[in-house]
């Protein structure tokens, strides 16, 4: 019988756009930081975004609507 390998990387993983659509400032390195800052230490999303220097709403925009999709899609 054959045994049927995973091409997927293990462990966390996620696809979050590098720069601004709007002004180009990079936010990528940014989301890892907001994303523990409201998981863990139970910051409101504004609170999160003043704290990691985000203060454009543009570029707030990229990290309040951004969605991990990449479970869904890494099936396919």
């Amino acid at each position: 019988m054959l045994e049927q390998r995973s091409n997927t990387p293990k462990g966390d993983f996620m696809i979050c756009p590098v720069r601004c659509f709007s002004c180009g400032q990079v936010v990528a390195d940014k989301y890892e930081e907001y994303k523990r800052l409201i998981e863990e230490e139970k910051k409101t999303k504004g609170q999160a975004l003043d704290i990691v220097g985000l203060r454009k709403y543009c570029c707030r925009r990229m990290l309040l609507t951004h969605t991990d999709v990449i479970d869904d899609i890494i099936k396919y």
